[in-house]
């Protein structure tokens, strides 16, 4: 069984789903009888290498949307079988699909599509991918929430396999807490104790200004010396989160990060007293286990999918109310006895995303369309 892996739209690694990729072939467990051919511009001939040795067919196309896309519509399907691939696994899927298939294809959605669509009026995402999507052998989603949000667009349940994501726990486990009042991770020096909001700075639904909202209240009641890290990077959105920090009356304990090394976030997580994550559109909401899988606390927004990716182990809130969420952040930050038992119970819950248990499954539903 041959097996092509589309490399296309996931920013060299840099991006969720190139990290997705990376650690999907890193965990990949070998079996006899199956190959993987990845396919993709030549410059990621190394980038999602395998622990053994799978083969790499470079595409020589410009590296833009609009062409990956019309590839895509016009060529895949050929080049699927020119390859002799039996199955093609689409990893960005909803940004680059065909209508049509030759060989059985498999998706990856980490996606709320729906909200895609509301977003861009784009005749490619509606009339190839919705299509593709419909017509694809099988659709692997991270939640519950994602395979519902599929099926309210007119996609059979059946053909989709919910399968969590894994996180990298060489780099979220509790680590020891820095000494003094400051974490140094160069560039950064920040100062304790502050709770963190770990996520991309990118569009209203993060409810970036609403948290600013709710820290002023949390700070003007309590008086309490915490800081705000915002950690994420900068998108354009980000210019009106600045304005919000600009008028806030403690502006000067809010401090943007900027895009933060991946592999330095477990530290940056560690030493926080906290995540507050007020996101209202999450298909997969990683961070928060991530952050659990540190040792610390967690307030979320009651929305998306993180009720299930959580276990309900954090306090929930309603983001749209400011009162709410600034009451939560004083209850996990304030409350020991809710600290410690929340710490415990999402140690343990956060064992559960591992990237071996992924790709195990995703190897499984790979199989099923032999």
């Amino acid at each position: 069984m041959k097996v092509g892996i589309d490399t296309f739209g996931l920013d060299h690694g840099q991006s969720g789903l190139g990290a997705y990729l990376y650690f999907l072939m890193q965990n990949m467990p070998f079996e006899e009888g199956i190959e993987y051919d990845l396919f993709g511009v030549e410059a990621d001939r190394y980038t999602y290498k395998a622990k053994f040795d799978t083969g790499y067919t470079p595409v020589d196309i410009k590296e833009t949307q609009k062409y990956q896309q019309h590839w895509h519509k016009r060529r895949v399907n050929r080049f699927a079988k020119k390859n002799k691939y039996d199955v093609v696994l689409f990893t960005a899927a909803t940004q680059l699909l065909p209508k049509r298939f030759y060989s059985k294809g498999i998706a990856i959605v980490n996606d709320i599509v729906s909200e895609i669509f509301q977003d861009k009026k784009d005749r490619y995402l509606r009339h190839y991918c919705l299509n593709g999507l419909k017509r694809i052998n099988r659709i692997i989603a991270p939640s519950e929430y994602v395979k519902n949000d599929l099926v309210s667009l007119g996609i059979e349940s059946w053909k989709i396999a919910v399968i969590p994501n894994g996180i990298d726990h060489s780099v979220f486990y509790q680590q020891n807490l820095a000494d003094g009042d400051y974490v140094d991770i160069k560039p950064f020096a920040i100062k304790k104790p502050y709770i963190i909001y770990p996520t991309r700075i990118s569009d209203p639904e993060k409810y970036h200004k609403e948290l600013i909202r709710a820290f002023d209240k949390f700070k003007s009641k309590t008086g309490l010396p915490y800081r705000l890290v915002l950690a994420g990077a900068l998108d354009d959105y980000a210019g009106e989160v600045q304005n919000a920090i600009l008028d806030s009356p403690y502006a000067s304990d809010i401090f943007m990060t900027g895009y933060f090394p991946h592999s330095e976030l477990g530290r940056l997580y560690s030493n926080a007293e906290c995540c507050v994550f007020p996101s209202s559109k999450e298909g997969v909401g990683l961070p928060v286990i991530e952050t659990m899988a540190c040792g610390i606390p967690a307030a979320c927004a009651e929305r998306g999918a993180i009720p299930e990716i959580s276990g309900k182990n954090v306090v929930m809130f309603n983001p749209d109310n400011i009162d709410e969420m600034a009451q939560a952040i004083e209850k996990v930050t304030t409350d020991q006895s809710l600290r410690q038992n929340m710490i415990q119970k999402g140690l343990q819950w956060a064992k559960n995303y591992t990237w071996e248990n992924t790709a195990i499954k995703v190897l499984d539903v790979i199989k099923s369309l032999r």
